[in-house]
């Protein structure tokens, strides 16, 4: 169960964000790139985006690519309103699943901990 997920709903069209771009980050002094994705049908990675011994306590920062993803869904201004949601959030209990949903829409968002 030690494992870091995300999922992004676009409540623009009630849909799973499919094929939205996500980086995720460990942040100490550094802000270290640990791996970079693409979302599915669902919405979703494939697997975890850290698991096991390589998720630790810390912080750590999500970055999804909203503006891109909105570019082929929607007319949107030269510049568009949100560009890149940026989640940084502190894990306490690597041993833990942490999941970390993001719904999204050209012009709002939310998070959560979730299960």
């Amino acid at each position: 169960m030690t494992k870091l997920t995300t999922h992004c709903l676009d409540t623009y069209s009630g849909k799973p964000a499919k094929g939205m771009q996500v980086e995720v980050y460990f942040v100490s002094e550094k802000r270290e790139k640990i791996n970079s994705i693409t979302l599915n049908d669902n919405g979703r990675s494939d697997t975890p985006l850290v698991e096991g011994s390589d998720f630790k306590e810390g912080k750590y920062e999500f970055v999804f690519f909203v503006g891109n993803y909105f570019k082929k869904k929607t007319d949107l201004p030269r510049t568009p309103f949100l560009t890149e949601v940026v989640i940084r959030f502190g894990v306490s209990n690597p041993k833990e699943h942490y999941h970390v949903p993001l719904l999204v829409s050209p012009w709002s968002y939310s998070t959560y901990r979730g299960s």
